[in-house]
Order: C-alpha cells, then sequence, then structure tokens
C-alpha cells in the first residue's frame, strides 16, 4: 500500500456565521507575519544570519500576536515565513527582495498613516486544532485565545463543508482556510491521508516525453508510435489574459484577481487533461518507464544569465517568460506516481531543428526520441540504427 496525501476543496455552506471569524484570524495570522518578519530583519541586521523556524518559535511564543492563533496554527505561520527566507536566501538571482509585509497604508493629504489594512491569510489548522464530523460533514476549528471570551473557554468554529459529491474526507490531517479575492469568500482546503494499492508496472515497454512551448508534449515510444500534442490553447491564453490584465485599472483589484484565478484555472485544467491522456496511452501501451525532459534552467544560457534569443524569436519570448515550465514535471510526477511507472528526469540539448538521415524533424519529436533512446531504449535503438518513426516526420 502506498500513502499519499491528497487535498479537497469544500464550499462553507455556513459562511454567513463564521465568515467573521474566519476573517479575524486570517488578519492575525496577516499580523503574526508582519511581527516575525521585523524580528528576522533585526536578527539579520545585528548577526548577518537569519533566524530559523525554531528560533522564531522561541522567541514569539509568548508574544500576543502568536496567542491570535492556535499553537500549531501560529507556528505554520512561522514555519512559511522561514520556508520564504530561505528560499530568497538561497536564490541566485539579485533582483528577487526578501519577504514583504502583509499591510497596506493609508495615508491622508500631509502625508500622516491614518489607517492600515490587512488582508487576510491563509490559516493552517493541524490535528490538535481540528475535529472532523463526517456524519454531519462539519469540521471543528478551535480559536486563538484572543478571540475567545476567556482565554481558556473551549470555543471553536464549526464550519458545515460541502465537497464533490465522489468525495469521501477520511483520515483528516490539516484543514486550511483560504480566502478568495474573486468571490470574497473562505473556503476550507482538506489535506486527507489516503491509502491506495500500488499495481505493478503496466509493462516493460519505454516512452520519452519532450516538453515545450509550441507543443506542450511530444511523446515518442518504444512501440514505434509517437503523439504530439499541440500548445495552441495554452499560447492564446498567455497572449490574451496579460493584455486584459493590463487594461485593469487597479492591479489587485477584483476584475483583475478574477482573471488571474480563471487563467491559473485553465492551466491547470489543460495540464491535468493532458498529463491524463498521456499516462492513459502510456498504460494502454505497456510502458514501465516514463523519461521527461528535465527543463531546469530553461531560461537561462550556460552563463546563468536569461537567453537572447534574437529578433526573430521576440514573441517566443515573451511566452518563455509567462510560460509555466515548473508545473510541467510537477503535475506529471503526481499523475504518473498513481500508475505505477518509473520516472527519470533527463538532460538534453536544446535545438531548434535537426537533420536526420536527410530528413527534417523538429526538436519536440526528435528531443522525445532521444529521451526514449538514449535512456531507456538504447538496445532497440540500435537494432532500428536510430531510425525515426516515418510517421512523425515534419513537411
Amino acid at each position: 500500500m502506498l500513502e499519499v496525501h491528497r487535498t479537497h476543496q469544500a464550499k462553507i455552506r455556513n459562511h454567513s456565521q463564521v465568515g467573521e471569524l474566519l476573517d479575524r484570524h486570517g488578519w492575525s495570522a496577516s499580523k503574526l507575519w508582519n511581527v516575525a518578519n521585523h524580528h528576522s530583519r533585526e536578527v539579520w541586521d545585528d548577526t548577518g544570519e537569519i533566524p530559523d523556524h525554531g528560533e522564531l518559535k522561541k522567541e514569539l511564543k509568548t508574544h500576543l500576536k502568536y496567542k491570535g492563533l492556535h499553537s500549531q496554527s501560529s507556528q505554520r505561520v512561522l514555519e512559511e515565513l522561514a520556508e520564504a527566507f530561505n528560499s530568497w536566501d538561497g536564490s541566485a538571482d539579485e533582483r528577487e527582495n526578501p519577504p514583504g509585509y502583509r499591510k497596506k497604508n493609508h495615508y491622508d493629504q500631509q502625508g500622516r498613516r491614518v489607517h492600515e489594512e490587512h488582508p487576510r491569510s491563509t490559516v493552517t489548522w493541524k490535528q490538535n486544532g481540528i475535529r472532523h464530523d463526517a456524519t454531519n460533514k462539519r469540521v471543528r476549528l478551535s480559536k486563538g485565545r484572543t478571540h475567545k471570551e476567556y482565554p481558556r473557554a473551549r470555543e471553536y468554529i464549526l464550519v458545515e463543508c460541502e465537497t464533490r459529491p465522489d468525495v469521501s474526507v477520511e483520515n483528516l490531517q490539516q484543514a486550511r482556510a483560504v480566502y478568495d479575492q474573486s468571490t470574497e469568500r473562505w473556503e476550507l482546503h482538506l489535506v486527507c491521508k489516503d491509502e491506495i494499492e500500488t499495481p505493478d508496472p503496466p509493462g516493460t515497454e519505454t516512452a520519452g516525453i519532450d516538453l515545450g512551448i509550441c507543443n506542450f508534449a511530444a511523446v515518442a515510444y518504444s512501440t514505434e508510435d509517437a503523439d504530439l500534442y499541440p500548445g495552441n490553447r495554452l499560447k492564446q491564453d498567455s497572449y490574451y489574459f496579460p493584455k486584459e490584465i493590463a487594461h485593469c485599472d487597479n492591479p489587485g483589484g477584483n476584475e483583475a484577481t478574477r482573471l488571474h484565478a480563471k487563467w491559473s484555472e485553465r492551466r491547470t485544467h489543460i495540464f491535468h487533461s493532458l498529463t491524463k491522456h498521456i499516462v492513459e496511452q502510456c498504460v494502454e501501451k505497456g510502458v514501465g518507464q516514463i523519461n521527461v525532459g528535465d527543463l531546469e534552467g530553461v531560461r537561462d544560457d550556460q552563463s546563468g544569465e536569461s537567453k537572447k534569443l534574437g529578433h526573430a524569436w521576440e514573441s517566443r519570448l515573451a511566452l518563455v517568460g509567462v510560460w509555466p515550465f515548473h508545473r510541467y514535471p510537477r503535475i506529471q510526477a503526481r499523475a504518473e506516481g498513481y500508475r505505477r511507472c518509473k520516472i527519470l528526469w533527463a538532460r538534453h540539448k536544446q535545438d531548434v531543428l535537426y537533420v536526420w538521415e536527410r530528413r527534417r524533424y523538429s526538436a519536440c519529436w526528435t528531443g522525445s526520441v532521444r529521451l526514449w533512446g538514449v535512456w531507456c531504449g538504447v538496445q532497440r535503438w540500435r537494432e532500428r540504427g536510430g531510425k525515426h518513426p516515418s510517421r512523425d516526420e515534419s513537411k
């Protein structure tokens, strides 16, 4: 058996009753983030080192803002801040900034601050702070001390959840309250631990997958079959949504937020649909090992600088900046893991066009065949004399 953690999105049916309480906890999470951020910057200025989450928990455990959430929820906020600082400190990009404060100041005409507004941050409750009533589809969330009538009073937020009909919430590990800017409502993300059977590999065949922009994926199988998945829809969205977002008066307003959310949902849907189809085709052809091109550093040249593709590549360069390369391996690996397919990540030279046996083949096809032949089908590759599948010829 294989243990996996699945996140189910749940709608809050009694939002009118619990919305205000969730707002208070979201604001408390933002205020704790700001306090911990200020403390980290002071320690950094004094010692030159950024405190980790253990030091933050030790120093801020008695702080008033720490008591605005359940203890485990406060610990998770400090862990997220430490992870953000570590990610920034380990980045080689000098243009990146350290984690900022979660607040917006409002000033009068004389420049005096008259009001500050905190966003509603995501709040995470772990096992000690949640109780799940599977019969009535309710989740009980512990309040922070400062939001109780008495510090030690047994007060909770009782949330009525509604998930998809085909979802069964069992073995609840975490509950995350996430505020949706587009709908101005809270929703719950329920993290459950499930056990699934680990079936045997579908077969002994192999496949190579080359990922790109013009074509989402080119797949070459050791059975001499090949599939091509165009990326037209993704390219259209990558041109359309940035223009619409640029026309918005307020980049952080409701309309811009709605467009960002819609764009993300469309990409996620396309990725999941295509990934599911690729995996089903691999299972149908008895593929037991899949080789995927490693996209690390795809935007950089050998010196680590951004690639300069030239005037003829301006339109494609514009896409490279917004193309979600980082989501390909994650979604592909997650989908293939359920099918017991072994995954290998391969680095290969990125070229535009290959000439092979007096025939011209696009880089997508050739890259997928190289991944298949070099990594997992060397013997069969040699037996065929390095011949490319005839139906993959680019005209």
